[in-house]
């Protein structure tokens, strides 16, 4: 796949040389995905002062210990959850938001929690801004999910646990999946637990990977 867009102003020409060299060079090729990450300004989910930096391929801080998952991860992410357009998903880890609007651009609705009110508040205000309205913001405990509008036909967490937390696996639908980074004892790995039938699950390890501690009842003590 070959990238031909009319760049229409600077930070076009960088989401595409991004997807290009940190997306589609590393071998994502979901093409929803791909159009996706080409759409939504990255730079507008880091302070003013790292605008510069957004559009690397790494982490960059946000505030409040966090960081923006770099683009090659939340493209991962985002694949690894198989999204058609008419689901429902639960994100556990809003941050920035970055990755919320990206699953926004995906499926048909996108409830996300995050534990920390200040940047729940200040990612709200960019999806405000964006026009993305399927997006629903909650605070509070993301391992516990939010089970008002469970079952989800996905859920994409986006912070490291320890083990797979239990109140997230119930609000699973039946064949639907959670991609989760879980700790491995050396590192974190992507991993997608698919629930199979009743409370059986399938679990694939995908790939190493590096995310901010899950904080929660059913993850990391602070």
């Amino acid at each position: 796949m070959s990238l031909t867009r009319k760049i229409k102003d600077p930070t076009d020409a960088k989401r595409r040389r991004m997807v290009e060299d940190y997306v589609m060079a590393k071998g994502v090729d979901d093409k929803r995905v791909i159009e996706a990450m080409l759409k939504v300004p990255r730079h507008l989910f880091v302070e003013p002062a790292l605008a510069e930096l957004a559009y690397n391929d790494h982490a960059t801080p946000i505030g409040s210990s966090q960081t923006i998952t770099q683009p090659y991860t939340v493209a991962i992410l985002a694949q690894e959850a198989e999204l058609k357009g008419d689901e429902c998903v639960l994100e556990v880890g809003t941050g920035s938001g970055y990755t919320t609007s990206i699953l926004a651009l995906l499926c048909q609705r996108v409830y996300t929690i995050e534990r920390i009110n200040s940047l729940s508040n200040k990612a709200r205000k960019i999806f405000n801004k964006l026009g993305y309205n399927n997006i629903v913001c909650f605070t509070g405990d993301g391992t516990i999910g939010i089970a008002k509008h469970a079952p989800y036909d996905a859920i994409v967490v986006t912070a490291g646990a320890p083990k797979v937390p239990i109140p997230l696996a119930k609000q699973l639908k039946p064949q639907a999946r959670m991609v989760i980074p879980l700790d491995n004892g050396t590192g974190q790995i992507m991993t997608v637990v698919t629930r199979t039938k009743g409370m059986h699950f399938k679990v694939d390890k995908k790939a190493d990977c590096s995310f901010v501690p899950l904080i929660g009842k059913h993850g990391w003590s602070k």
